[in-house]
């Protein structure tokens, strides 16, 4: 448009000067051939040798221009210089000169007026976006659902002629400056030219009329005239990609409902979001991952960076707070294509409707409960990234990471670290090489406060990378003294960084219950009528978040264009370099990574469960007995066998024995029972888990068996109403006093026997070590006793020399006794305490008391006679011999019982226990690093993960490609 009005202006500042060189009186040497016919006969007729001279008007002929910023130049004054006037005589001759003349001002005025035309429809031309980036929003069979586009719809959207005349030139006032001009040459019934009469009268007139309408009013107008229009046709645009929006996602919709029978291939942005998400979780010493684009937002904190997400995102899917830190963690915001707008995380298959306000409000608190579950403890922010994809129609394809905002001071409740965290977060997104940084600046706080701008600056000094963004000029207008220093931050004068472009946006009037919509036009009324815009202190296509979201999403696109086949080529390098390292460390092993080598340890967890139920009961039956028996021996022994058998009559015996057996039998019994079936189950399950298996046997799955026994064993609870009813058998076991045959008889001397006879090896290993070495030992092995050893074997003797007396004597020594061995032992020059006595004869009783014990077993052989007739005319007693075989069929039902329980009901659960262990270990991540490690592992998992990244990038290289084509 200026440079339409600037080709008219020059177009007339040239006819004008050529009127004024050809007028009369003016020296000029015209060429023959440039002259009519007529007037160079004339000429030459009665002039042959003269060189004419014509005065000229004495005053300055000043050109107008409608541009403010052109010079105006002064036409210089020709000299004056008075001569004849042949002319009066030839007046049917100049007046037919001038029409001839007249011919080429009109059409150097359609010239002019078709230059000035077609000037401004290239400039409209140029002020309309390039359509052919959304091509790809129509699919090709677009074309056949001409039944559902309005063409009369879009006939009326386009502008009419009327709007297009009022854009064109003003002809009527080139009319009437071609009229005034043509008046100057017109000729009075006198003879004389009109230009002659109005030397001074007619300029004068034209002088006033442009003063009246100086260049400063003309190009406001004009601004404001090209600013109208720009909105104008940005409404008109923004109706049509509406309309093109609810095509896309007709067309969408019927294909999801199978109108047409084909598969939508993934988008170009959900191929590469994938391969980030990858990248996101790859953690090996290459840093490869850090060279793909993303779009980084970054600003102070409050500064407005999650409200531009939010209006690029077109949705308010974030957390709000009034001043506090709301962003916690880095989130990663995927915007793509799609027939709905749905947001949906990258671990959920939940979608999240943006149109609903009820899923908009569960979608933020679903991302704040995400970040502080990040962060952990004692920390403020987290650097754990949280993926989330948002589709809807029409959203720019871009990848967007929105970060915690940088802060100057650390307040109270948050974490002493938390100011230098946010700054190696931002640095470390940043230093990324391809990484677009969006800047986002307050615009209604000073410029001297901002911090981002200089760590910007610190990442990207050239500014190639950066594009900067302010916000809330609504309040920066309102507020500013000095609406150039808007122009400043702007134009990239005020702030040390630089960068590729500066937008100005507004984001709302801070009220956080505003739709997207609201705001939007909220944007679009202020700036419309915004003094900034009007006077050309920004650009239009400076201003609105939609124009910032295009630019984003180009520049974004341009540097994956530019950087991705530089990345999948250094992917490859790794790929090779981690095959080649695998293949001469391991070669004989298949390269499984950390998941395939826990489903591997699964399998073997869960076979070698499955080996308990294949235990034979006999088994079972003989370890629980044999555990049981251990566990409960020293009770039997010393509190019912022992006491019984001091006793002087069978039916005394009988009786103490019967007490003390209900009584452990209700308290303690049952419940010891269950613990050994228990200690029972978890050594099988451990012999199965540890047991080696030869030469498949794999160490590297030790660590995770060990720990998933552990944990099943910890979750494992015994049924605690198995008590009651092993209480039960037991009490009726015991009860039972009748053996049937000589085969029972002679089961339950030899367990006697087996019994008592460990007693007194264990009795005797506790004498030998209170005696010491016997005078065999001291001799062959060079041993020797202490003074302790010494004294207490003396003690021992003086005790055998008792027993030998009376070798019925009572288990406890009275007190006249152990004066009586003290007394003794001083004679001979060894001083004793009385404690020591008494616990020497504990053991000296006790093996005297077992030997005896084994002695009266081995009689009780052939007492199976007596026992039947009740030892009536028999001098034999053998009850103890009883009251052990009642303890061994105790022992014997309870193993049994305990057995069938075991393989009916605890291994299942146990198996249960397993597989719930198992499947919690398979979603811990953590665990299965912690559990499953070494070089070998670590290398699979590069190897896998060099290997996904490396044909997702190939596969999106390729879709790349096609687009372009396309």
């Amino acid at each position: 448009m200026w440079r339409a009005g600037a080709g008219a202006a020059t177009t007339v500042c040239t006819v004008c000067r050529s009127i004024a060189t050809n007028s009369p009186g003016v020296k000029v040497h015209l060429p023959q051939l440039k002259m009519h016919f007529i007037s160079r006969s004339f000429y030459y007729f009665h002039y042959p040798n003269q060189n004419l001279r014509y005065p000229l008007l004495k005053t300055s002929i000043q050109q107008f221009s409608s541009l403010s910023h052109l010079p105006f130049r002064k036409t210089i004054l020709f000299p004056v210089k008075y001569g004849c006037q042949p002319h009066r005589n030839f007046i049917v001759a100049r007046l037919a000169s001038r029409l001839l003349k007249l011919r080429y001002l009109i059409l150097g005025s359609a010239v002019g007026g078709g230059y000035t035309a077609k000037k401004t429809y290239d400039q409209w031309k140029e002020m309309l976006p390039d359509l052919n980036d959304y091509k790809w929003i129509v699919p090709d069979f677009i074309w056949e659902l001409d039944e559902y586009i309005d063409f009369e719809k879009l006939k009326q959207a386009l502008p009419d002629t009327e709007d297009l005349a009022k854009l064109l030139p003003d002809f009527d006032r080139i009319g009437e400056s071609f009229s005034l001009l043509k008046g100057f040459f017109s000729i009075d019934p006198t003879g004389e030219t009109a230009f002659n009469a109005t030397d001074n009268q007619g300029f004068e007139t034209a002088d006033k009329k442009y003063r009246k309408a100086t260049d400063k009013e003309k190009a406001d107008q004009l601004q404001e005239e090209l600013v109208r229009t720009q909105l104008k046709y940005q409404r008109i645009l923004e109706r049509l990609e509406k309309e093109n929006k609810e095509l896309r996602k007709l067309v969408l919709q019927k294909d999801d409902k199978g109108i047409h029978q084909r598969k939508l291939k993934k988008s170009l942005i959900d191929m590469y979001s994938e391969v980030l998400d990858i990248l996101s979780d790859y953690d090996a010493n290459y840093n490869t991952q850090d060279h793909l684009p993303r779009v980084v937002v970054v600003g102070d904190q409050s500064a407005g960076k999650t409200s531009v997400l939010e209006m690029i995102a077109q949705a308010r899917i974030f957390p709000r707070g009034s001043g506090e830190m709301m962003t916690r963690a880095p989130v990663k915001v995927t915007l793509s294509e799609g027939s709905h707008h749905v947001a949906v995380f990258k671990d959920s298959s939940r979608e999240f409707d943006l149109t609903k306000e009820a899923d908009l409000a569960a979608l933020r608190h679903e991302i704040e409960i995400r970040m502080r579950k990040s962060v952990k403890e004692g920390h403020t922010v987290s650097g754990e990234t949280i993926s989330l994809s948002v589709k809807g129609p029409g959203l720019q394809r871009m990848v967007l990471v929105d970060l915690p905002g940088v802060i100057s001071t650390v307040t109270s409740g948050m974490a002493a670290d938390t100011k230098e965290t946010i700054f190696n977060i931002s640095r470390a997104y940043m230093q990324n090489p391809n990484a677009i940084i969006l800047c986002i600046q307050d615009g209604s706080v000073d410029a001297e406060r901002s911090i981002v701008t200089d760590l910007v600056s610190q990442m990207d000094p050239q500014g190639k990378r950066t594009i900067f963004v302010l916000t809330k000029v609504d309040l920066a207008e309102k507020n500013v003294a000095s609406p150039s220093r808007i122009q400043q931050i702007i134009e990239g004068k005020l702030f040390p960084m630089k960068a590729l472009g500066y937008f100005a946006v507004v984001t709302g009037k801070g009220n956080s219950s505003e739709s997207i919509d609201a705001i939007k036009d909220y944007e679009e009324d202020f700036f419309q009528g915004s003094k900034l815009l009007k006077t050309g202190m920004l650009k239009t296509h400076q201003v609105t978040t939609k124009n910032l979201s295009l630019a984003v999403s180009d520049c974004f696109w341009k540097m994956v264009r530019e950087s991705v086949e530089q990345q999948a080529d250094a992917f490859k390098a790794t790929r090779f370099n981690l095959e080649t390292e695998w293949k001469n460390n391991f070669p004989r092993l298949r390269e499984l990574d950390r998941n395939e080598l826990f489903e591997k340890a699964k399998n073997e967890i869960l076979d070698e469960v499955i080996s308990l139920s294949q235990v034979t009961p006999r088994h079972w039956e003989e370890i629980l007995q044999k555990m049981l028996w251990e566990r409960v021996s020293t009770h039997v022994i010393e509190n019912i066998y022992l006491p019984a058998a001091q006793t002087t009559n069978s039916g005394t015996f009988n009786t103490t024995v019967d007490i003390r057996l209900k009584q452990w039998t209700d308290k303690q019994l049952p419940h010891k029972a269950v613990e050994v079936a228990w200690d029972t189950l978890q050594e099988e399950f451990s012999r199965f888990m540890t047991e080696p298996k030869g030469k498949e046997h794999d160490d590297i799955f030790d660590r995770l068996k060990e720990a998933v026994k552990e944990e099943s064993i910890k979750r494992h609870k015994w049924n605690e109403q198995s008590e009651d009813s092993l209480r039960v058998i037991q009490h009726n076991a015991l009860e039972d006093r009748s053996i049937s045959d000589k085969q029972q008889w002679d089961a339950a001397i030899q367990f006697m026997e087996e019994t008592l006879q460990s007693r007194l090896n264990d009795t005797e290993s506790v004498i030998h070590s209170m005696v010491g070495p016997s005078w065999r030992e001291r001799w062959l092995y060079w041993l020797s006793r202490s003074m302790e050893q010494n004294t207490r074997n003396e003690t021992k003797q003086e005790l055998e020399k008792m027993i030998r007396v009376n070798e019925d004597h009572p288990a406890y020594l009275a007190n006249d006794e152990v004066t009586t061995v003290r007394k003794n032992l001083e004679a001979r020059g060894i001083d004793v305490d009385p404690v020591l006595i008494k616990d020497t004869w504990h053991q000296v009783y006790r093996r005297h008391f077992l030997k005896s014990a084994l002695s009266h077993c081995n009689l009780c052989r052939r007492g199976f006679y007596y026992y039947q007739r009740h030892f009536v005319d028999s001098e034999l007693e053998c009850n103890d011999v009883v009251l052990f075989w009642r303890i061994q069929r105790m022992l014997r039902i309870t193993a049994n019982t305990l057995r069938q329980q075991l393989i009916n009901s605890e291994v299942r659960r146990l198996e249960k226990n397993v597989k719930e262990v198992l499947e919690d270990f398979a979603e811990d991540s953590e665990k299965k690093v912690q559990l499953l490690t070494g070089k070998r592992v670590q290398l699979a998992e590069d190897l896998k993960k060099v290997r996904e990244i490396q044909e997702k990038l190939e596969a999106f290289i390729e879709a790349l490609h096609q687009e372009k084509d396309s």
